[in-house]
């Protein structure tokens, strides 16, 4: 099923493909040396920025403002840090963590954290568990040319949570495997609505960070140097998107997008051989 989903899916995009548009980033300023992984980042209605590290941090979510300095630092309660890769926040301002990083594809224990918003200005907000797992996923790992379940992007929609996994097969195929599941605390087969195929360079290609517009009519998926921006979809067949590309000319490890306003993404790379640790605008328009 996977397989002949990822062939309409190359089909439909090559039909819909268009010209690669340059983007220029705007610098807005470092983060503070303590964060130096910034895996994942989201604003809410208010203009306010959250941001996460990956794996080997702690329990914390981070709030900054435009220039990236750091403003308050939350630890999460009923939550562990093994591998937070992405932030997504719904209409009401509840804040979603993702614990879904699977570098080897070997994980049983995807988990989605949930943050109320009423929790979100205590020193130790509770969080609720999401958890779920990929019914197509067979064997922990599977064989080199399926390991399509590592996990860096997700954003949230009308009761739902939309997950983008990162291709890490050999050969690579180039594939996004697009997954669903319900944005209420429990344990969930998560709903398999389709595949992308963004490109075939694996330094490009692979999803690291997701997200929607405001109004919805937008989405944004970050790879290595680009974005993918997708208009025109169907929720459930995101294959029949109009999709531009966007070169970022940035070699630095960024990983981390989100929406500021319809016309505006904010994007943030990790510290690496002494680049990156930067938070970044690109205006669309």
């Amino acid at each position: 099923m996977i397989r002949i989903s990822f062939i309409l899916a190359f089909c439909a995009l090559q039909a819909c493909a268009q010209r690669t548009y340059y983007g220029q980033l705007e610098w807005l300023g470092e983060f503070p040396s303590k964060l130096t992984e910034v895996s994942g980042l989201e604003t809410n209605s208010h203009g306010d920025i959250w941001v996460i590290q990956d794996s080997g941090n702690k329990d914390e979510i981070h709030k900054v403002d435009t220039t990236a300095q750091l403003l308050e630092t939350y630890k999460i309660d009923h939550a562990k840090n093994k591998d937070w890769e992405d932030l997504a926040m719904d209409s009401q301002g509840n804040l979603y963590i993702g614990d879904f990083g699977n570098n080897t594809n070997e994980r049983k224990d995807l988990t989605i954290y949930k943050v109320s918003h009423t929790e979100l200005d205590k020193k130790e907000p509770n969080a609720k568990k999401i958890r779920f797992n990929y019914p197509e996923q067979k064997r922990f790992p599977p064989k080199k040319n399926k390991l399509l379940f590592d996990t860096e992007g997700f954003f949230h929609w009308q009761g739902f949570l939309y997950i983008f996994t990162k291709n890490r097969t050999r050969p690579y195929t180039g594939e996004t495997l697009v997954y669903r599941v319900p944005d209420t605390e429990g344990d969930y087969d998560a709903e398999f609505l389709g595949s992308l195929f963004l490109c075939m360079d694996q330094d490009h290609c692979s999803v690291t960070g997701a997200d929607i517009s405001p109004d919805g009519k937008s989405i944004a998926l970050l790879t290595y140097g680009f974005v993918f921006l997708l208009t025109d979809f169907d929720f459930l067949d995101l294959s029949k998107a109009q999709s531009k590309t966007i070169d970022l000319n940035c070699d630095t490890q960024i990983e981390s997008i989100g929406f500021l306003d319809n016309g505006t993404l904010l994007l943030a790379d990790e510290e690496r051989k002494k680049t990156g640790r930067n938070l970044y605008r690109l205006r669309l328009n």
